[in-house]
């Protein structure tokens, strides 16, 4: 008798273990259909399209598969599938027609043509709230993207994202790109989650009048170690500006440390940046100008840098090196604390100097897009510009020039900081001979296209290597007297 049970257990078993085989086979073979089902209320053409160009000019180098599950119920949390191809780009020609013929069957759809400095990421959030990735899909002006949102077939709750972005490689004759295909829990879903959570780390970002950026990026690490060896391409996400304002916001369990970096209008980053103490359930307040920002002190000092409680280190402290604009912490060592703010009276001043040189610069950059080789404008006209540009910078150079006094005045306030000189005007110096240099590439590259330029554009570029010279002197001058 025990040995017939034990055989009609083994028979039970064999048969619930193939119900389930062919259940899943069954599911599996019913997904599909419903995808391939032309019926289906699904954006196909979009994938089959991707799936094609993935399959046949895709590359295994680079390639990321990676699927997240949920360990009880098996259902899919998370996925991405990112692939690089190279082709002729008469291969993508379809593609326009393609998205938008699909279009009905998203909840959003994006196209970004060249030219445009707009940036792109999507961040793949699993279903239990957590966030996984941010892939930084369109990065740089000369790329075109199409991407497309939809519902996901097996969990409302997720979205499927479909991109793809390309630009033309260096040999001219095809296009390098890549394939996204992710799916991962709906934004709307994990943004009300923020909403109503209590360890969300905000930053609510303004940009001053002296400045025109458009887009920031952010980066975030565990600890001050690890921020300091985050790769510059390795940001969390894009801040973009929307009417001179900014934000971001994420829930983290414990305090973190990031940092702020502004997005050139070239799509390169600026080489100075804001470091950041993140702690849940707080929201920093911050206003950016043009060399320094404004720091939220409340929040500095509750939790922030001069609350004891920071996890930046000393040089990260210093922040975007703002002289200008930090607090004098009275609990902190001379050594450790960051510079003393200057009298009411001379900041002033210096924030006047330093809108007046950001206004100056920006009309220099304006007057080099308007020599554009390629416009119908006379070189007469242009010959006019240079002397434009010649009168500019010299107004540039004399605002630099007024700048340098304030801060002597500065130094005059503070006598115990003569030994700082160097770490404080350093970031001055840096940034006006890559104002000068920009030009002179500028020029350089003008004149090797074979260009004929008028005599004002030599005298131009004669100049600029003056005052490169001049600010190369003094910043190795200044180098010296610290040593």
């Amino acid at each position: 008798m025990k040995r017939i049970i034990i055989m009609l257990f083994i028979a039970c078993s064999a048969v619930v273990t193939a119900t389930a085989q062919s259940k899943s086979k069954t599911q599996k073979k019913d997904y599909l259909a419903i995808v391939e089902n032309k019926e289906y209320q699904y954006p196909l053409r979009v994938f089959r399209r991707l799936r094609e160009i993935r399959d046949q000019f895709g590359r295994k180098q680079g390639q990321v598969y990676s699927v997240l599950k949920n360990p009880n119920t098996g259902l899919i949390e998370s996925a991405e599938r990112i692939t690089h191809f190279s082709c002729d780009v008469k291969e993508l020609k379809t593609i326009d027609q393609v998205f938008m013929d699909d279009e009905p069957y998203s909840y959003q759809i994006l196209h970004i043509m060249p030219g445009s400095r707009e940036q792109f990421s999507i961040r793949v959030v699993s279903n239990g709230g957590q966030p996984n990735n941010t892939l930084h899909v369109r990065t740089n002006s000369k790329q075109e993207m199409w991407f497309l949102a939809t519902k996901n077939l097996e969990n409302p709750q997720l979205r499927d994202a479909y991109a793809i972005v390309w630009e033309p490689s260096a040999d001219g004759l095809n296009v390098e790109g890549i394939v996204y295909g992710i799916s991962s829990l709906r934004p709307d879903l994990y943004t009300k989650n923020l909403e109503t959570s209590n360890n969300v780390f905000r930053i609510d970002g303004r940009v001053g009048d002296d400045l025109t950026d458009s887009l920031y990026v952010v980066y975030m690490a565990d600890s001050s170690e690890e921020l300091d060896k985050l790769a510059d391409d390795a940001f969390m996400e894009y801040m973009p500006v929307v009417n001179r304002r900014f934000s971001f916001s994420v829930e983290i369990d414990k305090p973190k440390v990031g940092r702020i970096r502004t997005v050139m209008p070239d799509g390169s980053l600026c080489h100075l940046w804001t470091n950041l103490d993140f702690v849940p359930g707080e929201t920093y307040h911050i206003t950016t100008h043009n060399g320094y920002y404004d720091e939220d002190r409340d929040y500095e000092r509750r939790v922030g840098r001069y609350s004891g409680k920071s996890l930046l280190n000393k040089r990260q402290v210093r922040g975007i090196d703002d002289v200008a604009n930090v607090d004098d912490a009275d609990d902190a060592s001379a050594h450790d604390r960051p510079f003393p703010e200057p009298s009411p009276a001379l900041k002033l001043r210096m924030e006047i100097k330093y809108k007046e040189l950001g206004a100056k610069t920006e009309t220099v950059r304006a007057f080099y897009k308007s020599l554009d080789p390629k416009s119908n404008a006379s070189w007469a006209r242009k010959d006019r510009i240079f002397d434009r540009i010649i009168k500019q910078n010299q107004e540039v150079d004399a605002v630099f020039r007024d700048l340098q006094k304030l801060f002597k005045d500065y130094f005059k306030e503070f006598d115990n900081l003569v030994d700082k000189r160097a770490e404080i005007l350093g970031p001055g110096y840096e940034g006006i001979l890559e104002f000068y240099t920009e030009q002179n590439k500028a020029l350089t590259e003008m004149i090797s296209s074979g260009i004929q330029l008028p005599k004002s554009a030599q005298k131009t570029q004669k100049a600029l290597n003056k005052y490169i010279e001049k600010y190369m002197k003094e910043m190795t001058k200044l180098a010296m007297e610290v040593e």
